[in-house]
């Protein structure tokens, strides 16, 4: 293992980092209503980490190997969400722990949404600025953003994808070369950025508003600048604009760019609706809108049939892609809708998005996976394999499919009894781990809002359960095993 020249990457890798903190300290300085001084200071101290890491290795430019990759995913996640902390504790407004300013930096940098603190309508724009842009980074991940300056590092990039992107089939490149991909994914989340802000806008968000929610929404995140969420602008149309480009977002990245590669074609559509994943995703989608509203309409819970369908509508979209935006406490709701949107986040957004949970692809396969073994009680000599689109599925991936399942309940259930541990309520425990291990943030009980109640010790594990999701748990288990260790 290169040693030296992970460190000297890491360093790198901190060095442009730090340079983010000028945008929120920029802000400051447009706005005049303070917390540029923690950003200057937090720029201070990373910049001078960074450069103390780099230059005693910067003649270390050896290949990487996966190892050494994912050793450098994990190690950078970790140390950049520590520097991410720095303007949480520095700004002594907030009055945050140190265990509550790494959640929340966590949270951001996750794209999880859960947060400890409360009162944001009335924060430093830089502050809210800040939250919001941690999402939109950590939302196509700050590993892929290097792969795409790699010719700096001077070192191969695969091993750093392989390691930060999601879904089972991370083999799968856009262009031959990593570099190209790592561009072509960052050219599409930014384009998508930049159209959910002007369409924010135009449905009468102000400019700070539409710009920071853009961050949060296309990167499926959940931060707003506003303790009611996006139910603080009141809008029908802001909210058909959030569903819309939340189910863009979730949506694979790779199949995006494959689409509008043929735009003016006549196979536009039919890239999308070939794809065995988008239409299953689709489909899920629409069977909850409708089984929702149906409960809804049931209850005659809002003043009309529309409002139930638009709220339903938003918050299904919201919950089950792992976003976590809220226009009403849906809490509250008939018991049976918010119990099926938690559970749904389970599945969360397709493989190469920037959702959470267990990925559509996963649950598709397992669910294939299922019928064939049904087909089999009954005609036990029956071959019969599995089929992505056209390809028939290799046993292999079926098979790391059914490992991540049992990885992924297995830190469920080790990260649910360590919370109990820390004296949280069983009920409120589970929802908390559900809520970061899924990357959601919402969930029920006394964590529908915030995490405010949750003591520190139980917020450290929970800051676990984030990076275990946002690194889909094998790239951080790999860590702990002799194996990865041995030369």
């Amino acid at each position: 293992m290169h040693i030296l020249s992970i460190i000297r990457i890491i360093g790198i890798l901190i060095i442009c980092f730090s340079g983010t903190m000028l945008i929120p300290a920029f802000i400051a300085l447009i706005y005049g209503d303070g917390g540029g001084k923690a950003f200057i200071q937090a720029f201070t101290f990373s910049l001078t980490v960074g450069v103390l890491l780099w230059w005693p290795c910067h003649h270390y430019k050896q290949e990487l190997r996966s190892r050494d990759g994912f050793l450098i995913v994990v190690a950078f996640w970790f140390v950049l969400g520590g520097l991410a902390t720095l303007p949480f504790l520095l700004f002594d407004a907030l009055n945050l722990t140190v265990a509550s300013a790494a959640f929340e930096a966590f949270s951001g940098l996750t794209t999880t949404g859960a947060t400890v603190m409360r009162g944001l309508d009335n924060l430093p724009k830089a502050m809210l600025f800040y939250r919001q842009f941690l999402q939109w980074l950590g939302g196509m991940g700050i590993i892929v953003l290097a792969i795409a300056i790699i010719p700096l590092l001077g070192v191969g990039g695969m091993q750093l994808y392989r390691a930060e992107m999601s879904g089972p089939m991370k083999e799968q490149k856009i262009r031959p070369r990593i570099t190209e991909t790592a561009k072509v994914l960052w050219v599409i989340y930014i384009s998508l950025t930049v159209f959910c802000a002007l369409a924010y806008w135009l449905a009468g968000m102000g400019v700070f508003d539409a710009i920071t929610h853009s961050f949060s929404t296309v990167s499926i995140g959940g931060f707003s600048t506003h303790d009611a969420s996006i139910g603080y602008f009141n809008s029908p149309l802001v909210n058909l604009i959030t569903v819309l480009f939340l189910l863009i977002s979730a949506c694979n990245f790779g199949l995006h760019f494959r689409a509008f590669s043929t735009i003016g074609h006549e196979n536009f559509f039919k890239i999308y609706l070939r794809d065995p994943e988008f239409r299953f995703f689709i489909s899920i989608q629409t069977i909850l809108v409708i089984i929702c509203t149906l409960v809804m309409w049931s209850h005659n819970y809002f003043t009309s049939s529309w409002k139930d369908f638009e709220q339903v509508l938003f918050q299904t979209v919201s919950i089950s892609t792992t976003t976590g935006y809220t226009t009403s406490d849906f809490t509250v709701w008939p018991s049976f809708v918010p119990v099926l949107l938690i559970l749904a986040s389970f599945m969360g957004g397709c493989a190469g998005s920037v959702g959470g949970g267990l990925r559509v692809a996963r649950i598709l396969v397992l669910y294939l996976q299922g019928k064939r073994e049904l087909k089999r009680v009954v005609h036990p000599n029956l071959v019969y394999p599995i089929k992505w689109g056209r390809n028939v599925l290799d046993e292999r991936v079926i098979s790391s499919i059914w490992a991540f399942f049992s990885a992924y309940l297995l830190v469920f259930i080790i990260c649910l009894l360590g919370v109990v541990a820390c004296g949280v309520e069983p009920f409120n425990a589970f929802n908390a781990v559900l809520a970061t291990l899924n990357n959601l943030g919402p969930a029920l009980g006394e964590v529908n809002s915030n995490m405010v109640s949750i003591p520190d010790s139980a917020k450290w594990i929970l800051i676990i359960a984030m990076v275990c999701g946002r690194l889909e748990i094998f790239t951080l288990l790999a860590l702990f095993t002799p194996t990865f260790w041995k030369n």
